[in-house]
């Protein structure tokens, strides 16, 4: 009998959640592919109102005459759509963090960043599988660094902080849908 009522139970818990025709999301922010940042993400619909998001980033790159910017960054945001998940208005609210090294003229930049924001953004579907995603988001980050000359020196450095207050989030990305 034990056996019987957890397989109903468990046949009811999988039920309701495929009651959603779209439970998950693998996306990609074409702007971030623009500066050559590869970056991914995945949403996971947890009811039809709500979504899970989380988005990653990764720049390794080194430009010519020794210049970078190399980070890696990771926003997670949970979504509320004003129609249902995966299609039309949403808000959200994002955390951020990451960690930086680099610099373009003669200072070198070592340190992380962490804060939050609020967006707004618009899905549009392209087809039963394919949407189009616009996003724009303000928050808050908090910066701790290392500020340097550009060459290189171990003992040559300063710590710094900073707030930046601004553009947090800023999207337009193709995704599947599975």
């Amino acid at each position: 009998m034990g056996k019987r009522a957890l397989f109903i139970f468990l046949f009811c818990i999988i039920s309701l959640y495929s009651v959603y025709s779209q439970n998950i999301a693998l996306k990609t922010n074409a702007l971030y592919w623009g500066v050559l940042t590869p970056n991914a993400g995945i949403e996971i619909g947890i009811n039809n109102k709500f979504t899970a998001d989380l988005l990653a980033a990764y720049n390794p790159w080194t430009y010519h005459d020794d210049k970078k910017m190399r980070f890696w960054l990771a926003q997670p945001e949970l979504r509320y759509w004003f129609c249902e998940s995966f299609e039309g208005h949403f808000v959200g609210i994002h955390l951020h963090g990451a960690q930086f090294f680099g610099g373009f003229k003669d200072k070198r930049y070592d340190g992380y960043l962490a804060g939050a924001g609020i967006s707004y953004g618009y899905d549009w579907i392209l087809s039963p599988h394919w949407n189009l995603e616009a996003e724009i988001g303000a928050g808050y980050a908090r910066l701790w660094y290392k500020e340097s000359p550009r060459i290189p020196c171990s003992k040559c450095y300063e710590n710094k902080t900073g707030n930046y207050l601004g553009i947090t989030r800023l999207s337009l990305s193709i995704s599947y849908l599975f």
